[in-house]
């Protein structure tokens, strides 16, 4: 009896070791990482170089816009359409990455309520908020002792009904 549990556990420790690690490839390297996906990302944008994607408040300039904060609110000022009241309040996040050469690409949504609870918006003004994010033009190109990064880049919208209340970072 010893002999045949023996064998079952050597055989099953043999097969067990054989096996691989299927789930890997299915995450990203680091957490937030945003993976390119041929359904939604625009094939011509480049990273630079993928295994060197920094976050942008690793550049002692912090947030890099030409002009600042304030030019990126006075875009969305001026870009945004006067909306009639509408029930949407929360916090909309525009994810992308900023390349070496300052373009921008891959960008991913998130939508949070005001309990901070996964919300999805409105399409029409998700959709808005993105075509406007898109035609930012002044990104700073990232530099680390020299050489050109590229970054991930966030912006956070709080909206209450409807309306543009702040925008984050």
């Amino acid at each position: 009896m010893r002999r045949i549990f023996l064998i079952i556990l050597v055989l099953s420790t043999i097969y067990s070791c054989g096996q691989k690690l299927e789930n890997k490839a299915n995450y990203p390297e680091h957490v937030g990482n945003i993976e390119f996906d041929e359904k939604i990302d625009d094939p011509n944008f480049k990273v630079c170089d993928e295994d060197q994607v920094r976050q942008y408040y690793n550049f002692s300039k912090g947030f890099q816009y030409k002009g600042e904060k304030a030019r990126v609110h006075e875009h969305f000022k001026n870009g945004l359409k006067d909306k009639e009241q509408v029930d949407e309040t929360g916090f909309l996040t525009i994810r992308f990455i900023v390349n070496c050469e300052g373009v921008t690409g891959r960008f991913r949504i998130q939508g949070m309520d005001a309990g901070y609870n996964e919300k999805e918006f409105n399409k029409e003004i998700v959709a808005e908020f993105l075509v406007l994010t898109k035609k930012l033009d002044g990104w700073v190109i990232g530099e680390e002792e020299g050489i050109k990064r590229d970054y991930y880049q966030y912006l956070t919208f709080k909206l209450e009904n409807g309306k543009l209340r702040e925008i984050m970072p």
